[in-house]
This record gives structure tokens, sequence and C-alpha cells, in this order.
């Protein structure tokens, strides 16, 4: 690690490898989580949720419910209905779209297990919890709808009876030549399907709200784990009807979302509206059980991909087809989800057609939406394993394959198939890099040799070579893409009159490390100490201009603006300070935080001079307003591009199924690096997670609509001794559309790594004629691919 020194002159602080401000709070405990907030009064929210995956709701009455000790009200979804309105969706991705209501508590029909039918409110949480059991629920089953495939027959049951159909939209993207033109001159069609298994976050907080009213004045403080304050703010504002600058919404310490916080949840609204009819604070907190039904899943997706090239192995064209899985209702940004990643499927990789459609299907599950990386993960997979299979089908090396289609550096700024302009990368550095550190050459010798003596443990590599887009930007083409919202983001610094610093900041951190790579950023740009400067986040009265954290955006667009907030500070005190000085402005130089006279470098004043100076306003410039504040809203020019390659080793006992991660190696481009300790560790994070894709978690459902892993015991989440220990490295090819040559790192690993295990795995068995394993690549999974081609060779 860099020596932490303080001194300004021989070290910036951007690059430095500089701990965390946030984690002596988090480690010690002094934190403020949403359920820590207890105000006097409080009562408790319970949900009672539907056992049933779909059914017509015949009666329900709560007032069993009110006889039990402690309980203070109850209502039924209907009771509710008169103040809540549907539950927003944001990105209507076709003008036709079906997007049917949504109620934050059901009330006419349940379409997935665990949709809410009724609330208990009292004086705690227990008594909440025990007075569900009195509430009676008559229900009418109706049929479940499961499969992507089956939802699109003509007489399939319906999830939305009043919609006529289960197809929510489709969506094409069709650019280059076409498709299957270009299909007819190919010397070699390769095509796959795979699966995207639905996926579970797990935070380790989980979800929870409380509402605190000021019942004279109408206003209320909705404290949420959320990733979204500002959003969330918005939404409850068109859900609940209450008037936008009544609320106000706070998040606080939040532990972790992953995608499932970049939501706007029925439990949110419901507990405003009871607030609001009670004049009482109120909280909610879910378990974990209640989370993994009620909590939004990702991914859920039938890709049907092909490839076409030429025999030497250059790509031709590319078509893919999705289902994607909406689960029972479109939730913030459900349908947007897939969307994000048909402009990835494409990736590094040169060609002259592309064919996509993407499918929208409702089934009787909980709704999907966001999980870490949100769409790019899906498209990543199915090009890296499409392009593993393209290299088998002509007997290439999987790299070998890579390298005849990528885009070179020289060649960017470039334009992909799929209309984005990747600004900057250097495929090639990383990729050499990353097969030096992993020793692929010698690798594959030990593989050919174990293969030529049959042995029972194969070896198996897997290449992933990946970019994304990320840094959700220029906010007229989410205007094109029917997005609601904009791309933008907002900053203010604040100097104290004792030189202390506020960067106040729209992003709001779970986990990121914001408060910590802001204070560099801000350091740097003022000249003023590390330790004087403090991020203020997550409070849109505090920090009333946002639009909050997702989609790797924070650093790119939320650090550039405090970047240009900080520039336009300086540019304020260089007015105060050539005043002082009685010098131009164009003769002051600005060094370290210190304003000095060209020739005369005796005549200084430093910044924070300068913040005293315009607090007592005793001596400002004429017709200067008194303050050197300033804010600063930046609309990105374009999403952002990291990039890299990650190759991973596994052993695959083809006796018991089982798979070891032997080693793993990445190098990633994320731009400009602010602090490599933050980078690394969102690095290890994303690579832990897109292995439990590959190898552990999948959300399983049986045949009457059940969720039956809605358990730690059952839905498998790896711990540190599940992974391996990782080589990570970097190559730097700074972005060139923000001032800062930034790229997004928090969904990279994520990205990347899935594709890299499942095709080693693939890769290990291939001589023994296996081509896929659906994941999650599990014991029995693998042990199943392997004896299904014993037994179709025989």
């Amino acid at each position: 690690m860099t020596d932490q020194s303080t001194d300004r002159d021989t070290e910036r602080e951007v690059g430095r490898s500089r701990l965390r401000k946030e984690d002596a709070r988090l480690v010690t405990g002094q934190t403020n989580w949403t359920d820590n907030i207890s105000v006097t009064g409080l009562l408790h929210i319970a949900f009672l949720r539907s056992p049933m995956a779909h059914a017509r709701i015949e009666r329900v009455d709560v007032s069993p419910a009110l006889e039990r000790p402690g309980v203070v009200a109850a209502f039924s979804g209907r009771d509710l209905a008169e103040g809540l309105g549907s539950l927003p969706c944001a990105w209507p991705v076709t003008e036709d779209i079906v997007l049917p209501d949504h109620p934050p508590v059901a009330v006419d029909e349940v379409r997935h297990a665990g949709d809410p039918v009724a609330v208990v409110v009292a004086r705690d949480r227990y008594a909440a919890a025990d007075a569900l059991e009195a509430v009676e629920v008559d229900y009418e089953p109706l049929p479940p709808v499961l499969d992507l495939e089956a939802a699109l027959a003509e007489d399939a049951p319906l999830v939305h009876a009043d919609k006529g159909t289960n197809r929510s939209y489709v969506w094409p993207l069709k650019t280059g030549e076409d498709y299957e033109a270009v299909k007819r001159r190919a010397d070699v069609v390769v095509s796959r399907r795979f699966h995207q298994q639905r996926l579970i976050a797990n935070a380790m907080e989980p979800r929870a709200v409380v509402v605190t009213p000021l019942a004279a004045s109408g206003e209320y403080t909705v404290y949420s784990a959320t990733q979204v304050p500002h959003i969330l703010r918005v939404m409850l504002a068109t859900v609940t009807g209450i008037p936008e600058q009544k609320l106000r919404v706070i998040a606080p310490d939040v532990g972790g979302g992953f995608g499932s916080k970049l939501q706007v949840y029925g439990e949110e609204a419901v507990a405003l509206e009871v607030a609001r009819r009670l004049g009482r604070p109120v909280k909610w907190t879910e378990s974990r059980s209640e989370g993994y039904l009620a909590t939004h899943h990702g991914r859920g997706m039938i890709q049907d991909i092909e490839v076409a090239a030429t025999g030497e192995g250059r790509l031709l064209g590319l078509k893919v087809e999705l289902l994607a899985d909406m689960g029972a209702y479109l939730m913030l940004v459900t349908p947007g989800i897939p969307i994000l990643g048909a402009f990835m499927y494409p990736a590094i990789y040169k060609m002259d057609a592309y064919d996509f459609t993407c499918t929208g299907v409702f089934t009787t599950k909980t709704p999907t939406d966001a999980y870490r990386g949100a769409g790019r993960p899906e498209a990543t997979f199915a090009i890296e394993r499409i392009m593993d299979e393209l290299a088998a089908e002509l007997g290439l090396d999987p790299v070998e394959v890579r390298r005849r289609n990528w885009i070179r550096h020289e060649e960017f700024p470039y334009d992909s198939i799929a209309g984005l302009t990747y600004d900057s990368g250097n495929y090639e550095a990383a990729t050499e890099k990353a097969l030096a550190l992993f020793g692929y050459d010698d690798l594959r010798a030990e593989q050919q040799k174990r293969n030529e003596r049959g042995d029972t443990v194969r070896l198996g590599i897997g290449v992933s070579t990946y970019t994304e887009m990320c840094g959700l930007a220029p906010s007229r083409v989410l205007r094109d893409l029917r997005y609601a919202a904009g791309g933008w983001e907002a900053a203010s610094i604040r100097m104290l009159p004792t030189g202390k610093v506020e960067v106040v900041t729209g992003t709001s951190p779970h986990g990121q490390g914001h408060v910590t790579s802001w204070s560099q950023i801000a350091a740097d740009v003022l000249g003023v100490p590390f330790e004087d400067i403090e991020v203020v986040h997550g409070d849109t009265r505090a920090a009333p201009q946002g639009m909050d954290t997702y989609g790797s955006r924070s650093l790119v667009v939320g650090g550039s603006a405090v970047h240009h907030a900080a520039e336009k500070v300086v540019e304020k005190a260089r007015k105060v300070a050539a005043h002082l000085l009685e010098a131009n402005e164009n003769d002051l130089d600005f060094t370290d935080g210190v304003f000095t006279v060209k020739g005369s470098p005796e005549a200084r004043k430093t910044i924070q001079e300068i913040a005293f100076e315009t607090f007592t306003s005793h001596d400002v410039p004429d017709g200067m307003e008194p303050t050197i504040n300033a804010e600063y809203l930046v609309d990105p020019e374009n999403f952002s591009y990291p990039h890299g390659t990650h190759l991973c080793a596994v052993e695959v006992d083809t006796e018991t199924g089982r798979t070891r991660i032997r080693s793993y190696v990445c190098v990633d481009d994320v731009g400009r690096v602010i602090n490599p300790v933050i980078v690394e560790g969102q690095v290890h994070g994303g690579l832990a997670q897109g292995i439990a894709q590959a190898l552990y978690e999948e959300a399983v459902y049986d045949d009457e609509g059940n969720l039956v892993t809605g358990t730690m015991a059952d839905y498998l989440v790896p711990v540190a001794g599940d992974l391996p220990e990782f080589v990570t490295e970097r190559t730097e090819t700074p972005a060139t559309s923000n001032p800062l040559g930034v790229k997004g790192v928090g969904e990279a690993g994520t990205i990347a790594s899935t594709p890299a295990v499942v095709g080693a795995v693939v890769d290990a068995l291939r001589p023994l004629g296996v081509n896929d394993v659906t994941m999650p690549c599990t014991p029995e999974r693998v042990w199943r691919a392997v004896h299904s081609a014993k037994e179709a060779s025989a």
C-alpha cells in the first residue's frame, strides 16, 4: 500500500490506496441502518402474503386480527386502494407494451407466491406477525404460468386475463446487413440455447422502511434501505398523491443492494399510506424468507444465439432471440433490463450483421428487475459461450478466435454494430497480460496430457474477453429508449468558514466507497487535505438533486459532477484572490490549494483563507455574491466502456461432478483509477457474485409455482471458503468522455466471470462430448451431462 502522508506536494490523492473513511463506523457498529431507527410511538407493519402462485381473491376479512393483543389497525388491499395508485414502471420499452396495474397490496387476484393480500399494524413486530394468522382469506385457485414458451401458446392460462396475452412486448434491433443474407455466405453457422437462471440478491441488510409523519404540516420523512432515495421520493409522490415537497426521503447506512434496492416497492408505499392514515410513525423490516419471495429477482431468460462465420473464424453475423421472464408485474425498470443487454451481445467483436429480438413474458413468479450487471452479464455470457463453441467447431484455440474478431486498439473510437461508440480500449494489452499471469500455454499443455491419459479429474480453461456499457448516460439517448428518467447527476461543494469542505452528492452509496473517493477527487481539485472533506449524501433535503446509484454510474457521472463543481469553486475563489492580492486573474497560479501571483510567490492566499474572507464579506469584489460555493449538474456525453480479460482454470471430477476452481486471473481496464483498494474490492465482490451464478445460485419453483429455494438453507450462496484466491491486475486506457478519464467498475467482475467459469467447466468436459452445462453447474448437473454424453456416444 502507498504511503498515506498528507504532503500534497509529493502525491496527489487520485490514484492513492486510501483506506475508506466509511469503514470505522461500519466495523465498530456505529451505523444507522433503517431497522435501527426508533421513534416515540412507533408502530410495526406485517404483511400477509399469498401462499399460492395464482388465485382469485374471494374474500379478505381483517377484523379478527383487530382483536389480537397489540394490534392497532389492519387493512385489505381493497381498503388501501382508496389511497394508493399502481406501482410505477419507468421503462415502457415499446409504444404498445402491455402494462398491467400493480397494486401494492393485491385486491382481486394474486399473481405470485408472496403477493401481499393484507396488512396488520401493531405496537411491536411480533404482535403484528402473530396477528397475521387471524386474517381470513378465501382463494379460488387459478392455473400457474411458469414456462416461458408455454406461456406464449394460444391456449395458455393468462397472468393478467384482462390483457388477453402473456406477451408484454417485442423489442427488435436489426443493424448492418441483412442477417439471413450474411448467413447464406457463411462457411459455418453455430447455434446454441442458453438458460439464465433466476437469481435472488442476498444483501447483508434486508429491506426496511420507517415513516415518520408531521401531522401539523402534512410532511413525511421516509427512511428506506434504498439505492434510489431521489427516485423513490418522486415515485412515492405519484403513487400516494402526497405533494413531493412534503416528502423527505433518507437512505441511511444501506447494507448492500446489488440492484435489489433499485426499486420502488409496495411496502414503502404502504408504510407511507399507513402513517398518513394513523398519524403515527411506522416501521417494516423484511425477514430473510420474506425477502426471497417479495424482493425482486434477477435474470430469468432463455437465450437462442447463432453466429455465422467464415472458415477462418471471422464473424459475419450474430442473431439473438430472447425470452425474458418479467414475472407477475412490471416493476420500476423490469422491461428495460434485457434491452440494456441488447447493445452488448456484439461485445468487443466486429461483424457485418446483427439481428436481435427480445420478447418479454409474464409468469406467475416474483417480478424480475435489476440484478448486478442488469442485462449485460446475460449478453456477455451468451456471446462468450458462443465464441467458445465457434472455436470448437473450427478447431481453433478460444483466445485465437477472439483475436481474429476483436476491435483493435488503433481503431478507437469505434462505432459498434449495435450503435454504440466505444471511446477507448485496448483488448490486446489486457489479454496478453492476463495470459502471462495465468500461464495459459502451460495449462493447455497440462490439459492435453490429462486428456490423453483419460484422467478422471479433467482440467478446463475458460476465457472471457468482455466490455460493458455503464454509467447510464445521455438523457436524450435514454429518452429514445423510452426510459422515463434522465442520466444526469448533481454535486455541490460547500466551503465552510473554518476551511473545511462539504461535498454534497446526488449519488447514494450502499457499500461503494463514495465518501472516500469523492473526498479524493475534491481534495485534488481544491488543494485541501483529504481529512478536511466530508461527503453528504442519501437525504433528499440535504442533497436535493440527484439520480442515485446503479449501473456503475456513480463515479463516471457523479464523480465527474464533483470534479466540475470543485473547478467552479476554484474559479470563483480566483476572482476573490485576484481582488485581495491586487492582481489580474490571469496572473494567478493555483497549485495545491494556494493562489500566488506570477513572479511574486510571496503574495499568496489559500483557498481556505478565501472561504473565510467570503464568509465575512468584508472585502469581496463589487457585484460578487459572498460565497465561493458551487454546484454542477453533469449530463454525460456517452456511456463508459470498461473492458478486460478473465481466465479461469477448473478441475472437474467426472465421477462425482464436483468442480474446483484452481486458479482465476483477471485483468480489467476501468480507465483512470481513483482508489486502487476500492477498485480491487469491487472486482473481488463482482467475481464472487458471477462465480455464484455459474456454480451455486438458482431460484427454483415447483409445478404449482411455489419457490422451493426460499431460505439460505435451500438457496446456495458461496462463502469465502468456496472461492479461490484471485489474481487481479489492470491496464489503463482513460475514458475520453469525462474529465476524470474513469470507467465503471462496480459490475465488471460479475459480468465477466460467469462465462469464464462455465466455459472452463465445458472445456474440461468437451473431450467427453459435452458442449454445455446448464447453470448453475452443480455436481449433479455436471455428472448428468457427462453420463448423457456417454450414452449418446455409445
